[in-house]
């Protein structure tokens, strides 16, 4: 490990304010090599803790954290945040079982104010911590920091708006890594925001505002004179001007990589009254050259080569077979250039959906709306009530946000639009606000709207097809997981029957209910049923949460009068309830039915495979359901055979 001239003596923000101002560049410098050395060996989200290094040091040593409070935006630019907050020695634990979170998490450090892993949160966040403060006579700065994409999100200007109404002390820090600035506008600016914010300048610009007040009439015209030509400096040099119009104080833009400067103006800004608006240029990947000239590869990464910035690939004797988002965006593009009134819409992440494949061949006729999940869905909405078919791609955990619109735009207008969910059901290291575990239970509940889920890569092309070109009397919601497909051979798309599932192995005993790629682990725990149990365990691919093959499915219960449905996802309101709620409809009284997947609790990060096992979605752990289950079935029976009321 580097020996560190300073980073190891920092255990919390106290140790770094004791230090002198001149030592704050070199802390800085030993936080990014410490973050570069960690994350190429271990993974985990990369480029923006780069991008924030100066930011954070600078906060940190100018507010009184914890007692002053600083909420970040989108935790994964919150790396800097955890070294500097006693989480230096854990940090190669990110993302791992037991290790700490990718994200910022109120459970795990009093510096954590609020958690953060969807985008945008942050001034909303922090407006209600400084009313809190307000409410209860307390004296303490409230510090936004946002960025990396988050100003696309409406929720960003419905809490500004509202900041400016209330006129409470706060500061918004816009972290803005656009490089659209050229230098030259920086060095104007930051002269300006200098001058602007000195001490001195402010106590001039309130005496100059009482003596106009005082002047009367004449007063009135100087005044709306000095305000044209301050505003007129900031419209033309800065963007200020609309955040001007909300009721900010903007200052910026400044260079948010020169320290000595940030610790100036954040100085000089924590004592102006009312709302504050910090405007602060970085560069995403800052320090480390793969990460500058590849943000998009390198914004969160695996275990790589640190002087390449090249992933290091683990050997293995076959091919992997291809992500289930690859699979999804070579055949929309197969569908798009057949049907030209297909389109394709992702909210800011058109790679990590597969859109980016498509929107090569069609650059328009793929929509990145930005970190926008309800304006992606009305605006899809829109575009159906033309005669388009918008296929909206996005993460299953993001769509939770534009649950309104999908309800009030599309379902109850019954417009044809297709919502592909891209990481259904546990991710992984990302941990538990992203694991795609709700959206079985949320989008079943939607009246009209269809729900499938593919078993594998051949299923996901066919669902997809189907969803385009027969399923078209509303909403229809397709997810799949994170991850490489299972291997099966591709053959051309075809329409599915709307509601029809398949047997895919027969069985007396026991019926293995599933959706999903679980179905594979399924048939393997079936095998090994009946190799060492000498249980024949019937396995079922539903295919359809709504509407459900009622067919199949009773005729299964009736057979085997044990049925355990399996589901990658929540168990309260998803699969299993819909299938119990099919049985209670249909007064099936004598089936045992089982329900097995998430239960009431938020799942927390590790690998994929790792979780699995907990959570028992794995072929042994199925193995063990079933084998509890049916134990508990004999016990049951066997108890009601010998109570008194029996033998009467």
């Amino acid at each position: 490990m580097t020996p560190y001239k300073y980073l190891h003596a920092i255990n919390s923000p106290e140790d770094l304010r004791r230090l002198p101002e001149a030592a704050l560049r070199d802390v800085a410098a030993e936080v990014r090599e410490y973050l570069i050395d960690v994350i190429t060996q271990v993974g985990g989200h990369f480029g923006a803790g780069l991008g924030v290094v100066e930011l954070t040091v600078a906060l940190h040593y100018v507010f009184d954290t914890p007692r002053d409070r600083i909420i970040f935006d989108t935790g994964h630019q919150g790396y800097p945040h955890k070294i500097l907050t006693g989480r230096r020695d854990l940090l190669p634990t990110i993302r791992q079982l037991g290790g700490i979170s990718g994200f910022l998490r109120r459970s795990e450090s009093p510096y954590d104010v609020f958690g953060a892993g969807h985008a945008s949160t942050s001034i909303s966040a922090a407006l209600g911590i400084a009313i809190a403060r307000d409410l209860k006579g307390e004296n303490f700065k409230v510090v936004a920091v946002i960025g990396d994409g988050a100003m696309t999100c409406g929720l960003a200007y419905e809490a500004m708006n509202n900041c400016g109404v209330q006129k409470r002390d706060i500061i918004v820090v816009l972290n803005d890594n656009n490089m659209s600035i050229a230098p030259n506008v920086w060095a104007v600016s930051n002269y300006f925001t200098e001058v602007f914010t000195t001490p001195l300048a402010i106590k001039l610009r309130e005496h100059f505002k009482q003596l106009a007040t005082q002047a009367g009439p004449i007063g009135d015209r100087i005044r709306f004179l000095a305000g044209r030509i301050e505003d007129g400096f900031k419209a033309v040099l800065t963007p200020g001007m609309l955040f001007e119009s909300l009721g900010f104080k903007y200052f910026g833009p400044i260079n948010g990589h020169n320290i000595a400067q940030l610790v100036r103006i954040l100085r000089h800004i924590k004592d102006i009254r009312g709302p504050i608006l910090l405007h602060v240029r970085t560069q995403k990947g800052k320090g480390y050259k793969p990460a500058e000239q590849d943000k998009q590869f390198l914004h969160a990464i695996g275990k790589i080569d640190k002087i390449t910035g090249k992933s290091i690939v683990s050997p293995s004797a076959a091919p992997a077979p291809p992500p289930y988002q690859k699979v999804f965006g070579e055949a929309l593009k197969e569908i798009m250039r057949q049907n030209p009134r297909v389109v394709g819409i992702t909210a800011a992440m058109p790679d990590g959906t597969g859109l980016d494949i498509v929107q090569k061949e069609f650059p328009d006729r793929v929509f990145d709306v930005g970190i926008a999940e309800g304006h992606a869905v009305t605006s899809a909405a829109g575009m159906a009530t033309e005669g388009i078919i918008p296929v909206c791609a996005i993460y299953s955990t993001f769509l939770q946000r534009a649950f309104d619109m999908i309800v009030h735009d599309v379902a109850l207008q019954k417009l044809h639009v297709v919502f592909a969910l891209d990481r259904a059901g546990v991710v992984g290291a990302d941990g538990p606000t992203h694991h795609g575990v709700l959206d079985l239970a949320y989008m079943r509940i939607i009246p009209g709207a269809v729900v499938l889920v593919p078993k594998d890569e051949q299923e996901l092309r066919d669902m997809l097809y189907s969803a385009i070109y027969a399923y078209t009397n509303g909403p229809v919601s397709l997810r799949y997981p994170r991850g490489n497909g299972v291997g099966v051979q591709l053959r051309p798309m075809q329409v599915l029957p709307l509601g029809k599932g398949e047997l895919l192995r027969d069985g007396s005993d026991v019926a293995l209910v599933c959706v999903g790629p679980v179905v594979y682990r399924a048939l393997r725990a079936a095998e090994i049923l009946e190799q060492h149990y000498g249980i024949k365990a019937a396995v079922v691919n539903a295919r359809f949460v709504k509407p459900l093959d009622e067919e199949l499915l009773c005729s299964i219960a009736e057979k085997t009068r044990h049925v355990i449905t399996i589901e990658d996802g929540q168990a309260h309101g998803g699969f299993g309830s819909a299938v119990a709620e099919l049985y209670a409809e249909k007064q099936l009284t004598n089936i045992r039915l089982k329900i097995h997947g998430i239960g009431d609790h938020f799942v927390e990060h590790g690998t994929q495979e790792q979780l699995y096992q907990l959570l028992k979605l794995d072929s042994e752990g199925i193995v063990q359901i079933t084998m509890d289950f049916l134990s508990s079935a004999h016990l049951a029976n066997m108890s009601r055979e010998l109570s008194p009321q029996s033998c009467r």
